[in-house]
């Protein structure tokens, strides 16, 4: 199964994948997958999905001269049934980018030999897949032997529901067309764990010089998976998944008021081009950090 890598400005349409049934090739007109490696995006890429519209970004940090360590995917199996993922490998870390990519593959492989009913939208093997995708990717990256670790964000979509699971601190966020966040994931660090309990304000947070300190990653013998609840989306809410290069860069309520209203793609635009101008021109008072960024959103007709 081939991955799309796209350079600068390359726009990526899903395709069609090939499964293995009963030791023949055969052709599944249903499964489509698109992944994002390495990937250095003018502007995101819209595409329908599972019952909405998906929209996809990935870029280097700005002068970045590295690859890109993030890496994205989605997943469309049914007209009601998809997966969503961003990781983000952990820069510092020996072959940030090869952890990244190892999580998406993994979880790809795991992914396109289902055959799920496109009426049933609560597919329990769909979760089990999901949940042996990360465990192998874990495997994987433990069996590289460098020290290398990513993160991991995955939504499944099951008709109108929407179910998160994640390690480590890539973010998940669903917010009503009004603004209403009806769901976000806590970050597995000390500074995501101080948040959510009250002790340190979601704004002083971006600021804090141990915001990065990560206790929970893809690539560690102790590695846990968080397995949220299930969400249903009404007409119009919006899923976003994105690496910390979005969440350093803006507040939660700049990135809600900035994604959701307007066309997906035209959305998300917003919300990248301001947060990579606040990595290239820092201003007083606002976050800034230079990172890769890559985001996925998905919204609902």
């Amino acid at each position: 199964m081939e991955i799309i890598t796209p350079s600068a400005g390359a726009v990526v349409a899903l395709e069609p994948v090939v499964s293995l049934g009963r030791g023949m090739p055969v052709p599944r007109t249903t499964a489509r997958a698109m992944s994002l490696l390495e990937a250095n995006c003018s502007a995101p890429h819209a595409l329908a999905v599972a019952g909405g519209t998906a929209a996809v970004f990935s870029c280097p940090s700005p002068g970045k001269e590295t690859p890109n360590e993030d890496a994205a995917m989605v997943v469309e199996l049914t007209p009601q049934h998809a997966v969503l993922v961003v990781a983000d490998g952990l820069g510092g870390h020996a072959s940030g980018e090869h952890a990244s990519r190892l999580a998406i593959q993994s979880l790809r492989q795991a992914l396109l030999p289902l055959e799920i009913d496109p009426q049933d939208t609560n597919a329990d093997a769909l979760r089990w897949a999901i949940l042996a995708g990360i465990e192998e990717a874990n495997r994987a990256v433990l069996e590289l032997g460098t020290g290398a670790a990513t993160t991991l964000a995955v939504v499944e979509v099951q008709g109108p529901t929407v179910r998160p699971y994640h390690v480590g601190d890539s973010e998940i966020l669903i917010t009503g067309q009004r603004g209403r966040v009806k769901l976000q994931t806590i970050c597995h660090s000390p500074i995501g764990y101080a948040v959510e309990a009250g002790l340190i304000a979601a704004d002083d947070a971006i600021h804090h010089e141990e915001r990065h300190v990560i206790s929970n990653v893809i690539g560690s013998a102790t590695m846990r998976i968080e397995l949220g609840p299930a969400v249903t989306l009404a007409a119009r809410d919006t899923v976003l998944i994105a690496s910390d290069g979005l969440f350093d860069n803006l507040l939660q309520q700049e990135i809600v008021d900035g994604i959701r209203t307007g066309p997906l793609h035209e959305a998300l635009s917003g919300i990248v081009t301001e947060a990579r101008r606040r990595m290239i021109e820092p201003r007083e008072g606002l976050p800034s950090k230079p990172d890769d960024l890559t985001v996925v959103a998905y919204r609902r007709k």
